[in-house]
């Protein structure tokens, strides 16, 4: 077992610097004597100084992550140009969400083909789906919106921006503590704040209204024991403000005294725009074009609102589709490059459950959090051992024994967000410190081992940082070789982690599985 046991990298140096260092020295430095390696890439790698497209192709893609096609830019290859287009992609954040994970598609092939179709078709394609998902969230949030004016207008509270503008806990606090707010809705709103973000949401758009039609219900039974003509009279006005306010409207005494058929009449030419391409204004159309006064009665008191939840729930559908569209898209790009089996599972389980578990997988940063892995050898012998870094060393590297019991900090020393190369070469992936963010897995500058450092911006830098995933050595996993020494790869040694030459042995020394992360 090519281990050494110990407390810390200095007491292990102790023991092995004399031992080992002029081997690993000479392997890192090329003096070893080449031996016929077995591990192969993937597949064939593309020319990284392919260009399949024209300038013209380029800036229309360019244009579409609002990247400036400077000649220099023109001028990279179409794996570097995607890499670039990717990186705005990334910065616009969820807007571009749709175009980021085609780019990193693209950019996990070796096809020259793919890189070529990408820029030409891909990102367009991909835009299109973003765009689609923004209208869809744009319609979404204005409903919502929407809604909280409907619940005011409903339950008879002035509406102020100053109210539609608080938080959904402070919007339903601030209702169910108004004095309009009868019994029903007072306690709506309490199993609302006593629930999570879905129930508190259908309180806004739905359980207001429905509440205090049960407490104006309540109040008319009394009413209709003194007075039934009263009592149906009130029933009316309280069926024709809440139809009004699902058109946003606030219905004039003139207005609530019309007959059924013309009150209708005048919420459809009342409606404010938007609200004319919802089922809602198409039902209240199909009822004033009715002769049957029973129809103009039933869509006051019952249609409108069946409309209403008709729009809602069309609008939640397509949401919901388009997320879940994004989910199987990240989750196939994932898959295909290996090396995220963690966001592969995390979008796996957000599918397979609520519409709002999607939505919540899809945030930018349960994403990257999504990208954490560890790093195991296939060594059999070795097995609870995990790469880490460790801070007390200067962000040296070493296998050490880890498991769910350690504490956090030793957990996450041992986990790393696997994500794409930053070196910009295609099956190729940069392991970022989930410890110290900003530092990557790196080839060795200032000593013989494997470290973590910065991103410094450079070529050199970030091809320090970039390795590329090969067949395995040991069929049953990975090997890594180092971008910035091609020829070396990712091996332990005595415990140490170095970039060395492969000869015939112990293949498990050189390969790797990736394995769940320990700080998840």
């Amino acid at each position: 077992m090519h281990t050494v046991r110990g407390t810390s990298i200095r007491a292990r140096r102790a023991i092995t610097r004399g031992m080992v260092i002029s081997t690993a020295l000479a392997a890192v430095v090329g003096v070893m004597a080449p031996g016929p390696a077995t591990a192969q890439p993937l597949s064939a790698a593309a020319s990284t100084g392919g260009i399949g497209t024209s300038d013209t192709q380029r800036v229309d893609a360019a244009a579409v992550v609002r990247l400036e096609p400077a000649p220099d830019v023109l001028l990279l290859s179409d794996y570097d140009f995607i890499h670039a287009l990717w990186q705005k992609a990334k910065d616009r954040g969820g807007k571009l969400e749709s175009v980021r994970t085609a780019a990193e598609e693209a950019m996990a092939s070796t096809s020259a083909e793919d890189h070529v179709q990408f820029i030409i078709t891909g990102i367009h394609k991909a835009y299109e789906l973003d765009k689609r998902r923004e209208k869809d969230q744009a319609d979404a949030d204005r409903a919502a919106r929407e809604a909280r004016s409907q619940a005011l207008l409903a339950v008879g509270i002035s509406s102020t921006p100053e109210l539609l503008a608080l938080s959904d806990e402070n919007f339903i606090l601030a209702i169910a503590g108004h004095s309009a707010a009868g019994p029903e809705v007072r306690a709506a709103a309490r199993r609302a704040l006593a629930s999570d973000f879905a129930a508190r949401r259908e309180f806004i758009v739905n359980g207001v209204r429905e509440a205090h039609q049960r407490d104006v219900t309540n109040k008319l039974k009394e009413l209709e024991e003194r007075d039934r003509e009263e009592a149906e009279r009130r029933k009316a006005l309280a069926a024709r403000t809440t139809a009004a306010a699902l058109f946003r409207i606030t219905p004039s005494e003139a207005m609530l005294a019309l007959s059924d058929d013309n009150f209708i009449r005048e919420l459809l030419r009342s409606a404010p725009a938007d609200a004319q391409k919802t089922e809602l204004y198409s039902a209240g159309q199909r009822a004033v074009l009715s002769s049957d006064p029973a129809e103009w009665k039933k869509f006051i008191y019952a249609g409108a609102e069946q409309a209403y939840k008709r729009d809602d729930e069309a609008r939640r559908k397509k949401i919901a589709e388009g997320n879940r569209k994004l989910a199987l898209q990240i989750q196939a790009t994932a898959e295909t490059g290996g090396m995220n089996p963690n966001l592969v599972a995390e979008a796996k389980k957000a599918l397979a459950s609520s519409d709002e578990a999607v939505a919540e997988f899809l945030k930018e940063d349960n994403q990257y959090r999504a990208r954490r892995q560890s790093l195991q050898l296939t060594d059999v012998k070795l097995a609870g051992w995990y790469v880490r870094q460790s801070s007390v060393d200067d962000g040296e590297i070493f296998l050490t024994p880890v498991d769910a019991k350690r504490k956090q900090a030793d957990r996450e020393d041992a986990t790393w967000t696997v994500v794409p190369a930053l070196a910009n070469q295609p099956g190729c992936y940069s392991f970022e410190s989930v410890r110290k963010p900003g530092y990557y897995l790196a080839v060795p500058r200032r000593d013989y081992w494997v470290e973590i450092t910065p991103d410094a911006g450079s070529a050199q830098s970030r091809l320090d940082l970039t390795w590329c995933a090969r067949t395995g050595f040991d069929p049953s996993g990975t090997s890594f070789e180092s971008a910035s020494l091609p020829g070396k790869w990712l091996r332990n040694w005595q415990g140490h982690l170095f970039p060395l030459e492969y000869h015939h042995g112990d293949a498990s020394d050189a390969t790797w599985k990736i394995s769940p992360p320990l700080a998840p």
